[in-house]
């Protein structure tokens, strides 16, 4: 099956762009969602010891893997929508879309990292004099981090839509212009050289 003509590049180059602060949130949300310990346990008697360690290389793999999906579907959208017609626009409804879509569950993906690392995100004790992070508090700072970023996405996305509508009523303006210009010369003409004839 033969594709579409393309029609600009201008959906994928304004995708691209957009991907860079949609990634970001990305790997905020996949870090609340796929990010766990690594845990060492054995049992002393009827007692359980539970030593938590930092997180392992795949499971980081996966994170950057899963935070990689979201932009790469909104460039491949924006590729598919150089062939569409108002394609720029198709590509940022799909960036605003993507965006939503990467955060929708951050506060349920928040609850389950805190609970996978209780003693926070730096695995130290909170009597410890060397805690830095207190169980959820980096989980909060994670999920700002990604609505905002999400709330960037989308707001470059609608002031490029706006940007590029502006565009076009102002071709459309100085197009009725120019035509109602050219009208209006054309309806000028010299009077005519041949004079009438005479009546004999």
């Amino acid at each position: 099956m033969k594709l579409p003509p393309s029609r600009g590049n201008g959906p994928l180059g304004i995708a691209a762009f957009i991907a860079i602060p949609l990634f970001f949130s990305a790997l905020m949300a996949s870090s609340l969602a796929i990010e766990k310990p690594r845990l060492v346990q054995w049992r002393d008697g009827s007692v359980l010891h539970t030593v938590y360690h930092d997180p392992s290389a795949s499971n980081e793999l996966r994170i950057w893997l899963w935070a990689l999906l979201p932009p790469l579907l909104l460039v491949l959208a924006g590729w598919i929508a150089t062939r569409l017609p108002y394609g720029f626009s198709v590509a940022c409804v799909a960036a605003i879309a993507d965006a939503m879509a990467t955060v929708h569950k951050t506060a349920t993906w928040a609850a389950h990292h805190t609970h996978r690392f209780p003693q926070g995100v730096d695995l130290i004790p909170h009597a410890n004099i060397s805690n830095r992070y207190d169980p959820g508090e980096w989980e909060g700072q994670a999920r700002q981090a990604a609505l905002s970023l999400q709330h960037w996405t989308i707001g470059i996305a609608l002031a490029a839509m706006l940007v590029m509508a502006a565009l076009f009523i102002r071709r459309r303006l100085g197009a009725r212009r120019i035509a109602a210009a050219y009208g209006q010369i054309e309806s000028i003409h010299a009077p005519d050289a041949t004079e009438p004839g005479l009546g004999g």
